[in-house]
Protein backbone atom coordinates (compact mmCIF):
# COMPACT_ATOMS: atom_id res chain seq x y z
CA UNK A 1 0.00 0.00 0.00
CA UNK A 2 1.36 3.45 -0.89
CA UNK A 3 1.97 5.98 1.94
CA UNK A 4 -0.63 8.34 0.39
CA UNK A 5 -3.36 5.70 0.46
CA UNK A 6 -2.41 4.90 4.05
CA UNK A 7 -2.69 8.59 5.04
CA UNK A 8 -6.06 8.97 3.32
CA UNK A 9 -7.22 5.79 5.09
CA UNK A 10 -6.41 7.29 8.46
CA UNK A 11 -8.37 10.44 7.57
CA UNK A 12 -11.31 8.34 6.37
CA UNK A 13 -11.40 6.40 9.63
CA UNK A 14 -11.21 9.68 11.59
CA UNK A 15 -14.11 11.16 9.62
CA UNK A 16 -16.15 7.96 10.04
CA UNK A 17 -15.46 8.10 13.77
CA UNK A 18 -16.73 11.69 13.95
CA UNK A 19 -19.84 10.94 11.91
CA UNK A 20 -20.68 8.04 14.18
CA UNK A 21 -21.13 10.27 17.20
CA UNK A 22 -24.33 11.88 18.36
CA UNK A 23 -25.30 15.20 16.76
CA UNK A 24 -23.95 17.55 19.46
CA UNK A 25 -20.63 15.72 19.62
CA UNK A 26 -20.39 15.57 15.81
CA UNK A 27 -20.65 19.36 15.60
CA UNK A 28 -17.92 19.89 18.20
CA UNK A 29 -15.61 17.30 16.63
CA UNK A 30 -16.14 18.73 13.12
CA UNK A 31 -15.19 22.20 14.36
CA UNK A 32 -12.11 20.80 16.13
CA UNK A 33 -11.16 18.86 12.98
CA UNK A 34 -11.28 21.90 10.72
CA UNK A 35 -9.50 24.06 13.32
CA UNK A 36 -6.75 21.46 13.40
CA UNK A 37 -6.48 21.42 9.59
CA UNK A 38 -6.48 25.25 9.42
CA UNK A 39 -3.89 25.54 12.18
CA UNK A 40 -1.65 23.06 10.39
CA UNK A 41 -1.86 24.94 7.13
CA UNK A 42 -1.18 28.27 8.87
CA UNK A 43 1.84 26.75 10.63
CA UNK A 44 3.24 25.41 7.35
CA UNK A 45 2.78 28.80 5.64
CA UNK A 46 4.42 30.64 8.54
CA UNK A 47 7.26 28.14 8.58
CA UNK A 48 7.78 28.60 4.85
CA UNK A 49 7.77 32.40 5.16
CA UNK A 50 10.23 32.35 8.04
CA UNK A 51 12.71 29.89 6.63
CA UNK A 52 12.45 30.10 2.84
CA UNK A 53 14.82 32.31 0.89
CA UNK A 54 14.43 34.21 -2.36
CA UNK A 55 16.60 32.76 -5.10
CA UNK A 56 17.06 33.77 -8.76
CA UNK A 57 15.05 31.78 -11.27
CA UNK A 58 15.18 31.48 -15.02
CA UNK A 59 13.23 33.90 -17.16
CA UNK A 60 12.78 37.56 -17.96
CA UNK A 61 14.24 39.79 -20.66
CA UNK A 62 16.79 42.57 -20.54
CA UNK A 63 16.05 45.16 -23.24
CA UNK A 64 19.20 47.25 -23.54
CA UNK A 65 19.30 50.58 -25.36
CA UNK A 66 22.57 51.51 -27.10
CA UNK A 67 23.52 54.64 -29.04
CA UNK A 68 25.35 53.84 -32.25
CA UNK A 69 25.25 51.13 -34.91
CA UNK A 70 27.48 48.05 -34.50
CA UNK A 71 30.01 47.57 -37.23
CA UNK A 72 32.83 45.49 -35.73
CA UNK A 73 31.44 43.04 -33.16
CA UNK A 74 34.91 41.60 -33.17
CA UNK A 75 37.37 41.69 -30.23
CA UNK A 76 40.27 42.59 -32.52
CA UNK A 77 38.51 45.58 -34.11
CA UNK A 78 35.82 46.79 -31.67
CA UNK A 79 36.41 50.47 -30.99
CA UNK A 80 33.05 52.21 -30.62
CA UNK A 81 30.96 51.70 -27.50
CA UNK A 82 28.24 49.95 -29.51
CA UNK A 83 30.79 47.46 -30.86
CA UNK A 84 32.33 46.93 -27.42
CA UNK A 85 28.96 46.37 -25.70
CA UNK A 86 27.87 43.64 -28.11
CA UNK A 87 31.34 42.08 -28.10
CA UNK A 88 31.26 41.82 -24.29
CA UNK A 89 28.02 39.78 -24.47
CA UNK A 90 29.05 37.50 -27.33
CA UNK A 91 32.70 36.78 -26.53
CA UNK A 92 34.64 35.69 -23.46
CA UNK A 93 38.32 36.02 -22.57
CA UNK A 94 40.84 34.11 -20.50
CA UNK A 95 40.08 36.41 -17.56
CA UNK A 96 37.15 38.57 -16.52
CA UNK A 97 36.24 41.04 -13.80
CA UNK A 98 34.54 39.71 -10.70
CA UNK A 99 31.70 41.70 -9.08
CA UNK A 100 34.30 42.92 -6.57
CA UNK A 101 36.48 44.35 -9.36
CA UNK A 102 39.29 41.76 -9.30
CA UNK A 103 40.46 39.67 -12.23
CA UNK A 104 39.35 36.03 -12.09
CA UNK A 105 39.69 33.15 -14.59
CA UNK A 106 37.03 32.72 -17.26
CA UNK A 107 38.19 30.57 -20.18
CA UNK A 108 41.43 29.92 -18.30
CA UNK A 109 41.46 27.22 -15.64
CA UNK A 110 44.58 28.75 -14.09
CA UNK A 111 47.52 30.97 -15.04
CA UNK A 112 51.01 30.51 -13.60
CA UNK A 113 53.32 33.55 -13.65
CA UNK A 114 57.11 33.28 -13.58
CA UNK A 115 59.08 34.87 -10.73
CA UNK A 116 60.31 37.70 -12.95
CA UNK A 117 56.76 38.32 -14.27
CA UNK A 118 57.76 37.88 -17.90
CA UNK A 119 56.15 34.51 -18.58
CA UNK A 120 52.52 33.41 -18.24
CA UNK A 121 51.75 29.68 -18.48
CA UNK A 122 48.05 29.34 -19.31
CA UNK A 123 45.92 26.23 -18.72
CA UNK A 124 42.61 26.43 -20.60
CA UNK A 125 39.38 24.89 -19.41
CA UNK A 126 38.52 21.79 -21.42
CA UNK A 127 34.75 22.23 -21.17
CA UNK A 128 34.23 25.48 -23.10
CA UNK A 129 32.89 25.70 -26.63
CA UNK A 130 31.87 28.33 -29.14
CA UNK A 131 28.20 28.99 -29.86
CA UNK A 132 28.27 26.57 -32.81
CA UNK A 133 29.45 23.75 -30.54
CA UNK A 134 33.10 23.76 -31.67
CA UNK A 135 35.46 23.19 -28.69
CA UNK A 136 37.55 26.22 -27.75
CA UNK A 137 41.26 25.36 -27.62
CA UNK A 138 44.67 27.01 -27.52
CA UNK A 139 44.53 27.17 -31.32
CA UNK A 140 41.74 29.76 -31.09
CA UNK A 141 43.52 31.80 -28.41
CA UNK A 142 46.75 31.95 -30.37
CA UNK A 143 44.88 32.82 -33.57
CA UNK A 144 43.16 35.75 -31.82
CA UNK A 145 46.38 37.16 -30.36
CA UNK A 146 48.30 36.78 -33.64
CA UNK A 147 45.45 38.46 -35.51
CA UNK A 148 45.62 41.45 -33.15
CA UNK A 149 49.38 41.61 -33.70
CA UNK A 150 49.06 41.62 -37.50
CA UNK A 151 50.01 45.15 -38.67
CA UNK A 152 47.80 44.85 -41.77
CA UNK A 153 44.64 44.54 -39.65
CA UNK A 154 45.38 47.76 -37.72
CA UNK A 155 43.77 46.53 -34.53
CA UNK A 156 43.45 49.23 -31.82
CA UNK A 157 44.79 46.60 -29.39
CA UNK A 158 47.96 45.89 -31.33
CA UNK A 159 50.19 47.98 -29.06
CA UNK A 160 49.36 45.68 -26.14
CA UNK A 161 50.68 42.60 -27.95
CA UNK A 162 53.61 43.75 -30.11
CA UNK A 163 56.39 42.41 -27.87
CA UNK A 164 54.71 39.19 -26.76
CA UNK A 165 56.00 35.77 -27.81
CA UNK A 166 53.28 33.12 -28.01
CA UNK A 167 54.15 29.42 -27.82
CA UNK A 168 51.69 26.53 -28.02
CA UNK A 169 52.38 23.56 -25.74
CA UNK A 170 49.37 21.37 -26.43
CA UNK A 171 45.68 21.68 -27.21
CA UNK A 172 44.90 23.31 -23.87
CA UNK A 173 48.19 24.87 -22.74
CA UNK A 174 50.36 27.71 -24.02
CA UNK A 175 52.78 30.34 -22.77
CA UNK A 176 52.94 34.10 -23.25
CA UNK A 177 56.40 35.58 -22.82
CA UNK A 178 57.20 39.29 -22.52
CA UNK A 179 60.53 40.86 -23.38
CA UNK A 180 60.40 42.75 -20.09
CA UNK A 181 58.14 42.63 -17.02
CA UNK A 182 54.93 44.60 -17.46
CA UNK A 183 52.63 44.72 -14.44
CA UNK A 184 49.38 45.66 -16.27
CA UNK A 185 49.79 42.96 -18.95
CA UNK A 186 47.35 40.51 -17.38
CA UNK A 187 44.57 43.07 -17.96
CA UNK A 188 44.92 42.28 -21.67
CA UNK A 189 43.77 38.71 -21.08
CA UNK A 190 40.15 39.87 -20.84
CA UNK A 191 40.02 40.32 -24.64
CA UNK A 192 37.47 38.00 -26.28
CA UNK A 193 38.67 34.87 -28.07
CA UNK A 194 37.68 34.42 -31.72
CA UNK A 195 36.92 31.06 -33.40
CA UNK A 196 39.83 30.27 -35.70
CA UNK A 197 37.76 27.79 -37.77
CA UNK A 198 35.57 30.71 -38.92
CA UNK A 199 38.17 33.42 -39.47
CA UNK A 200 41.47 31.74 -40.40
CA UNK A 201 40.69 31.18 -44.09
CA UNK A 202 39.95 34.87 -44.72
CA UNK A 203 42.64 37.09 -46.28
CA UNK A 204 43.50 39.86 -43.83
CA UNK A 205 42.27 42.59 -46.20
CA UNK A 206 38.83 40.96 -46.39
CA UNK A 207 38.41 40.33 -42.68
CA UNK A 208 36.93 43.78 -41.80
CA UNK A 209 34.19 43.25 -44.42
CA UNK A 210 33.09 39.76 -43.43
CA UNK A 211 29.52 39.23 -42.24
CA UNK A 212 30.75 37.65 -38.99
CA UNK A 213 31.68 41.16 -37.85
CA UNK A 214 27.96 41.80 -37.41
CA UNK A 215 26.75 38.19 -37.04
CA UNK A 216 29.47 36.93 -34.71
CA UNK A 217 30.02 33.54 -33.09
CA UNK A 218 31.81 33.65 -29.76
CA UNK A 219 31.92 31.71 -26.50
CA UNK A 220 30.22 34.27 -24.24
CA UNK A 221 27.08 33.76 -22.16
CA UNK A 222 24.73 34.88 -24.95
CA UNK A 223 24.52 34.06 -28.64
CA UNK A 224 22.76 35.80 -31.50
CA UNK A 225 19.31 34.37 -32.21
CA UNK A 226 18.01 37.06 -34.56
CA UNK A 227 19.33 40.18 -36.30
CA UNK A 228 16.92 43.02 -37.03
CA UNK A 229 17.92 45.21 -40.00
CA UNK A 230 16.27 48.18 -41.65
CA UNK A 231 15.56 48.42 -45.38
CA UNK A 232 19.09 49.71 -46.05
CA UNK A 233 20.69 46.80 -44.23
CA UNK A 234 21.74 48.69 -41.09
CA UNK A 235 21.33 46.80 -37.85
CA UNK A 236 18.49 48.03 -35.64
CA UNK A 237 18.70 45.32 -33.01
CA UNK A 238 19.77 41.88 -31.86
CA UNK A 239 17.93 39.18 -29.97
CA UNK A 240 20.33 37.14 -27.88
CA UNK A 241 19.61 33.79 -26.26
CA UNK A 242 21.65 32.01 -23.58
CA UNK A 243 24.34 29.86 -25.13
CA UNK A 244 23.85 26.12 -24.48
CA UNK A 245 27.63 25.73 -24.34
CA UNK A 246 28.43 27.89 -21.30
CA UNK A 247 29.31 26.41 -17.90
CA UNK A 248 26.71 28.49 -16.07
CA UNK A 249 23.41 29.08 -17.83
CA UNK A 250 22.37 32.75 -17.52
CA UNK A 251 19.28 33.47 -15.44
CA UNK A 252 17.83 35.81 -18.07
CA UNK A 253 15.89 34.10 -20.84
CA UNK A 254 16.80 36.73 -23.44
CA UNK A 255 18.77 39.91 -23.98
CA UNK A 256 17.36 42.24 -26.59
CA UNK A 257 19.63 45.01 -27.89
CA UNK A 258 18.12 48.06 -29.58
CA UNK A 259 20.30 50.62 -31.35
CA UNK A 260 19.52 54.32 -31.64
CA UNK A 261 21.00 57.12 -33.72
CA UNK A 262 21.11 59.54 -30.79
CA UNK A 263 20.44 59.93 -27.07
CA UNK A 264 17.15 61.76 -27.61
CA UNK A 265 15.62 58.76 -29.37
CA UNK A 266 17.00 56.45 -26.69
CA UNK A 267 15.56 58.60 -23.90
CA UNK A 268 12.14 58.52 -25.54
CA UNK A 269 12.35 54.74 -25.80
CA UNK A 270 13.06 54.44 -22.07
CA UNK A 271 10.14 56.70 -21.16
CA UNK A 272 7.81 54.70 -23.41
CA UNK A 273 8.99 51.39 -21.94
CA UNK A 274 10.58 50.14 -25.18
CA UNK A 275 13.85 49.50 -23.31
CA UNK A 276 14.47 48.77 -19.65
CA UNK A 277 18.20 49.43 -19.28
CA UNK A 278 20.89 51.67 -20.73
CA UNK A 279 24.18 53.37 -20.01
CA UNK A 280 23.70 56.08 -22.64
CA UNK A 281 21.24 58.46 -20.95
CA UNK A 282 21.97 62.20 -21.09
CA UNK A 283 22.05 64.08 -17.78
CA UNK A 284 18.75 65.83 -18.56
CA UNK A 285 16.96 62.48 -18.61
CA UNK A 286 18.84 61.12 -15.60
CA UNK A 287 17.56 63.98 -13.47
CA UNK A 288 13.96 63.16 -14.38
CA UNK A 289 14.07 59.49 -13.41
CA UNK A 290 11.97 58.24 -10.52
CA UNK A 291 14.16 56.29 -8.09
CA UNK A 292 11.31 53.92 -7.28
CA UNK A 293 11.04 52.84 -10.93
CA UNK A 294 14.73 52.51 -11.74
CA UNK A 295 17.98 51.33 -10.21
CA UNK A 296 20.82 53.76 -10.92
CA UNK A 297 24.38 52.48 -10.62
CA UNK A 298 27.06 55.16 -10.62
CA UNK A 299 30.73 54.10 -10.79
CA UNK A 300 33.94 55.98 -11.73
CA UNK A 301 35.77 55.12 -14.92
CA UNK A 302 39.46 55.44 -15.84
CA UNK A 303 38.41 57.62 -18.76
CA UNK A 304 39.76 61.06 -19.58
CA UNK A 305 37.91 63.63 -21.68
CA UNK A 306 40.19 66.19 -23.23
CA UNK A 307 40.72 68.47 -26.19
CA UNK A 308 43.58 66.74 -28.00
CA UNK A 309 45.65 69.13 -30.09
CA UNK A 310 47.36 68.32 -33.38
CA UNK A 311 50.06 70.99 -33.58
CA UNK A 312 50.96 69.83 -37.11
CA UNK A 313 47.61 71.22 -38.31
CA UNK A 314 47.64 74.58 -36.51
CA UNK A 315 50.50 77.06 -36.22
CA UNK A 316 48.84 79.13 -33.42
CA UNK A 317 48.38 75.99 -31.32
CA UNK A 318 52.09 75.26 -31.44
CA UNK A 319 52.42 78.20 -29.08
CA UNK A 320 52.46 76.95 -25.49
CA UNK A 321 51.00 80.18 -24.08
CA UNK A 322 48.01 79.83 -26.40
CA UNK A 323 47.35 76.27 -25.18
CA UNK A 324 47.74 77.31 -21.53
CA UNK A 325 45.34 80.22 -21.95
CA UNK A 326 42.76 78.05 -23.70
CA UNK A 327 42.93 75.60 -20.80
CA UNK A 328 42.61 78.34 -18.17
CA UNK A 329 39.55 79.80 -19.90
CA UNK A 330 37.41 76.66 -19.54
CA UNK A 331 34.88 76.31 -16.72
CA UNK A 332 35.19 72.57 -16.12
CA UNK A 333 32.63 72.39 -13.31
CA UNK A 334 29.97 74.03 -15.50
CA UNK A 335 30.64 71.54 -18.29
CA UNK A 336 30.34 68.54 -15.96
CA UNK A 337 27.06 69.85 -14.55
CA UNK A 338 25.53 70.75 -17.91
CA UNK A 339 26.71 67.76 -19.96
CA UNK A 340 26.77 65.02 -17.34
CA UNK A 341 24.45 66.23 -14.60
CA UNK A 342 27.37 66.49 -12.20
CA UNK A 343 28.43 62.86 -12.76
CA UNK A 344 32.17 63.40 -13.11
CA UNK A 345 35.29 65.03 -11.71
CA UNK A 346 37.33 67.93 -13.18
CA UNK A 347 40.88 67.16 -14.23
CA UNK A 348 43.82 69.13 -15.60
CA UNK A 349 46.22 66.26 -16.21
CA UNK A 350 46.28 62.92 -18.05
CA UNK A 351 45.03 60.76 -15.17
CA UNK A 352 41.89 60.77 -13.08
CA UNK A 353 42.32 63.05 -10.06
CA UNK A 354 40.15 60.97 -7.74
CA UNK A 355 42.43 58.02 -8.37
CA UNK A 356 45.61 60.08 -8.46
CA UNK A 357 45.18 61.06 -4.83
CA UNK A 358 44.99 57.37 -3.97
CA UNK A 359 47.78 56.29 -6.30
CA UNK A 360 50.19 59.14 -5.70
CA UNK A 361 49.18 60.18 -2.21
CA UNK A 362 49.17 63.89 -2.95
CA UNK A 363 46.76 66.64 -3.86
CA UNK A 364 46.50 68.21 -7.28
CA UNK A 365 46.82 71.97 -7.40
CA UNK A 366 44.49 73.68 -9.84
CA UNK A 367 45.94 76.11 -12.36
CA UNK A 368 42.66 77.27 -13.86
CA UNK A 369 42.59 80.29 -11.53
CA UNK A 370 45.20 81.90 -13.81
CA UNK A 371 43.90 84.76 -15.94
CA UNK A 372 43.85 83.52 -19.58
CA UNK A 373 44.27 87.04 -21.01
CA UNK A 374 47.33 87.59 -18.84
CA UNK A 375 48.80 84.29 -20.04
CA UNK A 376 48.38 85.35 -23.67
CA UNK A 377 49.83 88.80 -23.09
CA UNK A 378 52.83 87.32 -21.29
CA UNK A 379 53.28 84.99 -24.26
CA UNK A 380 53.45 87.88 -26.74
CA UNK A 381 49.86 87.81 -28.00
CA UNK A 382 48.03 91.08 -28.63
CA UNK A 383 44.45 91.93 -29.49
CA UNK A 384 43.78 93.51 -32.87
CA UNK A 385 41.09 96.04 -33.73
CA UNK A 386 38.55 93.26 -34.24
CA UNK A 387 39.16 91.95 -30.74
CA UNK A 388 41.02 88.81 -31.84
CA UNK A 389 44.39 87.71 -30.50
CA UNK A 390 47.38 87.93 -32.86
CA UNK A 391 51.06 87.02 -32.67
CA UNK A 392 53.92 86.92 -35.14
CA UNK A 393 55.09 83.33 -35.38
CA UNK A 394 57.92 82.83 -37.83
CA UNK A 395 57.37 85.10 -40.82
CA UNK A 396 53.61 85.41 -40.45
CA UNK A 397 51.16 87.09 -38.10
CA UNK A 398 48.85 84.36 -36.82
CA UNK A 399 45.33 84.80 -35.45
CA UNK A 400 44.33 82.60 -32.53
CA UNK A 401 41.54 80.57 -34.13
CA UNK A 402 40.59 76.97 -33.65
CA UNK A 403 38.27 74.34 -35.12
CA UNK A 404 37.08 71.65 -32.71
CA UNK A 405 35.93 68.33 -34.10
CA UNK A 406 33.82 66.11 -31.86
CA UNK A 407 30.97 63.61 -31.70
CA UNK A 408 27.33 64.50 -32.26
CA UNK A 409 25.92 62.92 -29.09
CA UNK A 410 24.27 65.14 -26.50
CA UNK A 411 27.12 65.36 -23.94
CA UNK A 412 29.67 66.26 -26.62
CA UNK A 413 27.31 68.81 -28.16
CA UNK A 414 26.59 70.48 -24.80
CA UNK A 415 30.21 70.44 -23.65
CA UNK A 416 31.67 71.68 -26.96
CA UNK A 417 29.11 74.52 -27.03
CA UNK A 418 30.20 75.65 -23.56
CA UNK A 419 33.89 75.35 -24.46
CA UNK A 420 33.34 77.46 -27.57
CA UNK A 421 31.49 80.09 -25.50
CA UNK A 422 34.36 80.22 -22.97
CA UNK A 423 36.89 80.74 -25.74
CA UNK A 424 34.86 83.30 -27.66
CA UNK A 425 34.56 85.39 -24.47
CA UNK A 426 38.35 85.33 -24.36
CA UNK A 427 38.51 86.61 -27.95
CA UNK A 428 39.30 83.34 -29.74
CA UNK A 429 37.70 82.47 -33.05
CA UNK A 430 36.05 79.05 -32.69
CA UNK A 431 34.27 76.63 -35.00
CA UNK A 432 32.73 73.32 -33.91
CA UNK A 433 32.25 70.39 -36.29
CA UNK A 434 30.27 67.34 -35.17
CA UNK A 435 30.46 63.79 -36.52
CA UNK A 436 28.79 60.44 -36.04
CA UNK A 437 31.02 58.40 -33.73
CA UNK A 438 32.07 55.92 -36.41
CA UNK A 439 32.94 58.73 -38.84
CA UNK A 440 34.85 60.56 -36.11
CA UNK A 441 36.99 57.49 -35.48
CA UNK A 442 37.53 56.45 -39.08
CA UNK A 443 37.78 59.82 -40.86
CA UNK A 444 39.21 62.13 -38.21
CA UNK A 445 41.08 60.26 -35.49
CA UNK A 446 42.73 57.53 -37.53
CA UNK A 447 43.87 60.01 -40.19
CA UNK A 448 44.84 62.62 -37.53
CA UNK A 449 42.79 65.12 -39.55
CA UNK A 450 42.09 67.77 -36.92
CA UNK A 451 43.44 70.88 -35.24
CA UNK A 452 41.70 69.95 -32.01
CA UNK A 453 39.42 67.09 -31.18
CA UNK A 454 37.18 66.83 -28.14
CA UNK A 455 37.16 63.16 -27.29
CA UNK A 456 37.39 60.63 -24.47
CA UNK A 457 40.11 58.01 -24.11
CA UNK A 458 39.61 54.79 -22.16
CA UNK A 459 42.64 53.80 -20.12
CA UNK A 460 42.94 50.43 -18.45
CA UNK A 461 42.08 50.09 -14.79
CA UNK A 462 45.74 50.70 -13.80
CA UNK A 463 45.81 53.95 -15.82
CA UNK A 464 48.67 52.90 -18.06
CA UNK A 465 49.62 55.99 -20.09
CA UNK A 466 51.90 54.24 -22.58
CA UNK A 467 49.36 53.68 -25.42
CA UNK A 468 48.36 57.36 -25.40
CA UNK A 469 51.62 59.23 -24.88
CA UNK A 470 54.56 57.10 -26.06
CA UNK A 471 56.00 58.30 -29.39
CA UNK A 472 55.87 54.78 -30.86
CA UNK A 473 52.06 55.04 -30.74
CA UNK A 474 51.70 58.33 -32.63
CA UNK A 475 50.71 56.80 -35.98
CA UNK A 476 47.51 54.84 -36.68
CA UNK A 477 46.52 52.40 -35.24
CA UNK A 478 48.36 53.81 -32.21
CA UNK A 479 46.34 55.87 -29.76
CA UNK A 480 48.77 58.79 -29.32
CA UNK A 481 46.47 60.98 -31.40
CA UNK A 482 48.27 64.25 -30.54
CA UNK A 483 51.45 62.66 -31.97
CA UNK A 484 53.18 63.74 -28.78
CA UNK A 485 56.92 63.09 -28.66
CA UNK A 486 59.10 63.54 -25.60
CA UNK A 487 62.23 61.46 -25.10
CA UNK A 488 62.09 61.77 -21.32
CA UNK A 489 58.44 60.72 -21.20
CA UNK A 490 59.17 57.79 -23.53
CA UNK A 491 61.91 56.61 -21.19
CA UNK A 492 59.73 56.99 -18.12
CA UNK A 493 56.82 55.17 -19.75
CA UNK A 494 59.10 52.28 -20.67
CA UNK A 495 60.53 52.12 -17.16
CA UNK A 496 57.05 52.18 -15.61
CA UNK A 497 56.12 49.15 -17.70
CA UNK A 498 59.10 47.09 -16.58
CA UNK A 499 59.45 48.05 -12.92
CA UNK A 500 58.00 45.64 -10.36
CA UNK A 501 58.55 48.09 -7.50
CA UNK A 502 55.25 49.81 -6.69
CA UNK A 503 56.95 52.81 -5.06
CA UNK A 504 59.03 53.32 -8.20
CA UNK A 505 55.92 53.05 -10.37
CA UNK A 506 54.14 55.68 -8.28
CA UNK A 507 57.05 58.09 -8.55
CA UNK A 508 57.29 57.55 -12.31
CA UNK A 509 53.56 58.12 -12.78
CA UNK A 510 53.85 61.39 -10.86
CA UNK A 511 56.74 62.56 -13.04
CA UNK A 512 55.06 61.56 -16.33
CA UNK A 513 51.85 63.34 -15.38
CA UNK A 514 53.70 66.50 -14.37
CA UNK A 515 55.69 66.68 -17.63
CA UNK A 516 52.67 66.15 -19.87
CA UNK A 517 50.61 68.65 -17.86
CA UNK A 518 53.37 71.24 -18.15
CA UNK A 519 53.72 70.84 -21.94
CA UNK A 520 49.94 70.94 -22.62
CA UNK A 521 49.71 68.63 -25.65
CA UNK A 522 46.05 68.32 -24.69
CA UNK A 523 43.62 70.31 -22.58
CA UNK A 524 42.35 67.88 -19.95
CA UNK A 525 38.79 68.54 -18.86
CA UNK A 526 37.07 65.88 -16.79
CA UNK A 527 36.64 62.19 -16.04
CA UNK A 528 33.04 60.90 -16.17
CA UNK A 529 31.33 58.25 -14.14
CA UNK A 530 29.47 55.39 -15.80
CA UNK A 531 25.79 55.67 -14.93
CA UNK A 532 23.86 52.49 -15.64
CA UNK A 533 20.08 52.66 -15.40
CA UNK A 534 17.94 49.53 -15.15
CA UNK A 535 14.30 48.81 -14.46
CA UNK A 536 13.82 48.22 -10.72
CA UNK A 537 12.55 44.70 -11.42
CA UNK A 538 15.99 43.69 -12.69
CA UNK A 539 18.74 42.73 -10.24
CA UNK A 540 22.33 43.11 -11.44
CA UNK A 541 25.63 42.18 -9.83
CA UNK A 542 27.86 44.85 -8.23
CA UNK A 543 30.09 46.72 -10.68
CA UNK A 544 33.41 47.74 -9.15
CA UNK A 545 36.59 49.10 -10.73
CA UNK A 546 35.27 48.97 -14.28
CA UNK A 547 37.77 49.65 -17.01
CA UNK A 548 35.15 50.72 -19.56
CA UNK A 549 31.34 50.78 -19.77
CA UNK A 550 31.20 47.42 -21.60
CA UNK A 551 32.71 45.74 -18.52
CA UNK A 552 29.29 46.00 -16.86
CA UNK A 553 28.30 42.82 -18.73
CA UNK A 554 31.14 40.63 -17.43
CA UNK A 555 28.90 38.98 -14.83
CA UNK A 556 25.59 39.15 -16.68
CA UNK A 557 25.05 35.40 -16.21
CA UNK A 558 24.21 36.18 -12.57
CA UNK A 559 21.67 38.93 -13.34
CA UNK A 560 18.03 38.02 -12.86
CA UNK A 561 14.52 39.37 -13.31
CA UNK A 562 12.57 36.62 -11.55
CA UNK A 563 12.85 34.85 -8.19
CA UNK A 564 11.48 31.79 -6.43
CA UNK A 565 11.08 31.25 -2.68
CA UNK A 566 12.63 27.94 -1.61
CA UNK A 567 13.93 26.40 1.58
CA UNK A 568 17.71 26.62 1.89
CA UNK A 569 18.20 22.86 1.41
CA UNK A 570 16.66 23.18 -2.06
CA UNK A 571 18.57 26.33 -3.03
CA UNK A 572 20.92 26.00 -5.99
CA UNK A 573 24.21 27.84 -6.21
CA UNK A 574 23.81 30.86 -8.42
Amino acid sequence: MSPFRHQFGVIDRLLNLIEGQKLSDRIILRVLFFVMIGSGLYYLIALSNNYSVSTPSRGGTLVEGIVGIPRFVNPALALTRADQDVTALIYSGLMKLSPEGTLVPDLAEKIETSEDSTSYHVYLRKDRSFHDGTPLTARDVLFTYELIRNPDLKSPLRGNWNDVTIESINEYEFTLTLQEPYAPFIENLTVGIMPSHIWKALPIEQLPFNQHNTEPIGSGPFMIDRVDRDTSGLIRGYELRPSPHTIKEPNLAMVELKFFQNEADLSSALKQGDINSTVFLPSSTLKQLNDSDYTIINEPLPRVFAIFINQNRSTPLRDKAARQALSAAIDRAAIIEAAFGGYGVPIEEPIVIAQREVILGDTVHSQTASNPSSILEAGGWKKNAAGSWEKKIGENVETLAITIKTGNSSPFEIASTLIAENWRKLGVEVQVEQYEQTDLVQSVIRSRDFQAIFFGIDMNRLQDLYPFWHSSQKDDPGLNITQYTNISVDRLLETARTSQDQDVQIEILREISNIITEEVPAIFLFAPNVTYVTDSSLTVTPMKRLGRPADRFMNISNWYARTDNVWPIFQKDN
